[in-house]
């Protein structure tokens, strides 16, 4: 594994593109801290964010994560990009001669993946600790570690979205086509529930259950938007309407089992076109 590792690495730092894009990502999820100094002035009333809980604990492992996921295609665009040079520029064809098998060659992706996924997460996880103990103004251990599994759930999103570019990257071998190809499919996913809601299903649930086992919406599922989630929208509703939002705003053991089969299936798919292929 650290072999294969080591491989993959090596590739990606002597890509200037690639380098710029991983650390553009993370620059922009620390970003996400400066939520916390920002000022809004709303019918002449100055307010700051972080003094609105949304750094509280627990809330801001959910928080974090969702807007963390958001700037995924970033690291999408490497992952996508590290598959189509491979074809640009023949260094998969003199892996291959140099003694390297093709299970390996997807192996040394897949791992690359779950290293870009892992470090993702323990940036998140690490900056939401950091910003959960300066604002937020619950510090007892206890609720610190409650919603937790969004961490989990980021990790796991994370993973299979990237296997899934790996895929496309595979599949289509150039860079700006498979791109283009993650977004389609994101279109059609979407035309797809417009359609099951337009002639076929009247009941708004059945549709989200149907949609769940699609592999982009079934990624979605771990990390629902926390907006309705939060406190003051909460109290808002709850004046305007006397009665308060009870979506369910967890994970469902169900749902990872979706992702992961996803994920697995994503990984498989990979190998059987590049076995068959012929390079």
């Amino acid at each position: 594994m650290k072999r294969l590792l080591n491989i993959e690495l090596q590739k990606l730092w002597k890509n200037r593109a690639s380098k710029i894009l991983i650390f553009t990502y993370f620059i922009l999820l620390s970003f996400i801290a400066l939520l916390a100094s920002v000022n809004f002035k709303i019918i002449g009333i100055d307010f700051r964010l972080a003094d609105q809980g949304i750094f509280n604990f627990p809330y801001i492992w959910h928080f974090n994560t969702y807007m963390a996921a958001l700037l995924k295609f970033f690291l999408a665009v490497v992952i996508v990009s590290m598959m189509a040079n491979e074809y640009t520029y023949g260094t998969l064809k003199q892996n291959l001669i140099d003694g390297l098998s093709k299970k390996e060659f997807i192996a040394s992706k897949f791992y690359t993946v779950l290293l870009f996924a892992l470090g993702s997460t323990i940036f998140v996880f690490i900056m939401s600790l950091i910003l959960g103990y300066t604002f937020s103004s619950y510090n007892e251990f206890s609720i610190v570690i409650t919603d937790l599994d969004y961490i989990v759930a980021y990790f796991v999103k994370l993973s299979a979205f990237f296997a899934f570019c790996l895929f496309i990257g595979v599949l289509i071998k150039r860079s700006a086509f498979a791109i283009g190809f993650v977004f389609v499919w994101w279109i059609a996913e979407n035309i797809i529930r417009g359609l099951l809601h337009w002639k076929v299903f009247s009941n708004k649930t059945t549709i989200e259950i149907v949609m769940g086992f699609f592999p982009l919406e079934s990624m979605n599922n771990l990390v629902k938007e926390p907006f309705t989630r939060f406190q003051a929208y909460k109290a808002i509703e709850t004046q305007m309407s006397g009665t308060q939002n009870l979506k369910y705003y967890g994970t469902h053991w169900y749902e990872y089992v979706i992702v992961l089969f996803w994920l697995a299936f994503f990984v498989y798919m990979s190998y059987r076109i590049l076995k068959k292929r012929d390079l």
